[in-house]
């Protein structure tokens, strides 16, 4: 650390994995090192500050990792995390998770090692933290600008839906990729001529479901911020398939899409470190009750159902163009506040023009649909109309 001219620089990605991670590091790390800053990653998430042994003859290879300009220049361009990723969240940190040379010290159901994060920072030398995550994983990195720690925050989540910003790392993608395998797909719904029910990321926010929708990669779609009629979709989905020459027609269903007067659909009552329980089933549901009500939209014959979760297909592969020049220009941005000395931030896009805004956002609200202005409820789809001076994806802004 000796030969370190301006500082230390710790960056970290946390939570699901999305394209574009890798060139947000490379930036950051070409920009810093450029600058006369070290630049430390650290792996797997807040479980590399949580894991690492603070003993300078340990082998923390597993943990952290000085990053150069060959090294990041190696992922620059792919897919995924090359620093890995995970959910931990230090906080409520539980006994088997735990780290074995931390098991005596911390022994509840749930241990707060917040302690331990801060004094493994300070051995690393790290003064400024860079976190690269969704609203889980900087709610944490919130902690640490509360415990002193000088954090600029980068925004990442498939869903889109970190507050304050306009675009996440990896929205793009993921859009890019559901209106591919959509498409795709449509020759299997229109060779049997079925309904196809694709059920696609999106805990709390439809984003990921409204935007293929508008782009025209399914007939309908349900979303988180509106609970459905089941019946009132299959009589949907009939008109279109009756309408449609191939008979066939598509509905794209958000995770955390509910049933009118049910709930979330659980896969099981697990919870994740940040106490989300992990959803999965509404498609299946769906599928099977629309079989229910084809058959009177139908002169009396049912109509069976292609039905396929995209799930990981949409966050695997290589950045589109988005998600190789925002992740560029957001680690850039990062450096040119550290560079000023700022620091409790999140950088962000606002209407089409990068800025930064104060990093407790991500714990002080959410970011959803706007149901009003951009779902028709009655016909389950988005609204076609009224795009003037919204920003680029027409509906991610907090300010529309």
């Amino acid at each position: 650390m000796s030969n370190v001219k301006k500082g230390v620089i710790g960056i970290l990605t946390g939570g699901g994995d999305v394209p574009g991670l890798n060139p947000a590091i490379r930036a950051v790390t070409i920009r810093a090192t450029r600058e006369g800053y070290q630049v430390i990653g650290i792996r797997r998430g807040w479980a590399g500050l949580v894991d690492l042994i603070r003993d300078k003859d340990a082998d923390n290879s597993n943990n952290v990792q000085v990053l150069t300009e060959e090294i990041v220049n190696k992922a620059g361009r792919t897919g995924g995390t090359f620093l890995h990723t995970s959910r931990t969240n230090p906080a409520k940190v539980k006994p088997e998770r735990m780290p074995p040379h931390l098991k005596d010290k911390y022994n509840k159901d749930s241990n707060d090692v917040t302690e331990e994060v801060l004094k493994n920072l300070d051995f690393l030398g790290i003064d400024m933290l860079i976190p690269i995550g969704g609203d889980d994983t900087l709610s944490y990195g919130v902690r640490m600008y509360q415990e002193g720690m000088k954090v600029v925050a980068i925004p990442k989540t498939m869903d889109n839906d970190v507050p304050g910003t306009d675009y996440c790392i990896g929205f793009s993608t993921c859009v890019t990729r559901t209106i591919e395998i959509a498409n795709s797909l449509r020759t299997v719904a229109g060779s049997h001529e079925r309904l196809m029910i694709l059920e696609v990321f999106g805990r709390y926010a439809g984003f990921t479901a409204m935007l293929p929708t508008m782009a025209g990669a399914s007939h309908r779609c349900v979303i988180p911020e509106f609970k459905f009629n089941i019946e009132r979709l299959a009589e949907l989905l009939m008109a279109d398939r009756k309408h449609n020459p191939s008979h066939y027609s598509v509905v794209i269903v958000s995770e955390g899409a509910m049933f009118e007067g049910g709930e979330m659909v659980f896969k099981d009552m697990t919870t994740d470190a940040f106490g989300h329980a992990k959803l999965g089933g509404i498609g299946d549901l769906v599928s099977e009750n629309l079989k229910d009500f084809t058959a009177k939209y139908n002169n009396g014959r049912s109509v069976d159902t292609v039905n396929q979760k995209l799930g990981y297909l949409v966050r695997c592969g290589d950045p589109d163009a988005i998600d190789s020049i925002v992740p560029m220009a957001y680690g850039n941005l990062a450096l040119d506040l550290i560079l000023k000395k700022v620091h409790g931030r999140l950088v962000v896009l606002k209407n089409g023009r990068y800025d930064n805004i104060p990093v407790d956002i991500v714990t002080s609200t959410k970011k959803t649909v706007n149901v009003d202005r951009f779902y028709n409820t009655e016909r389950l789809r988005p609204k076609f109309e009224s795009f003037e001076m919204t920003p680029l994806f027409i509906m991610t802004s907090d300010a529309v």
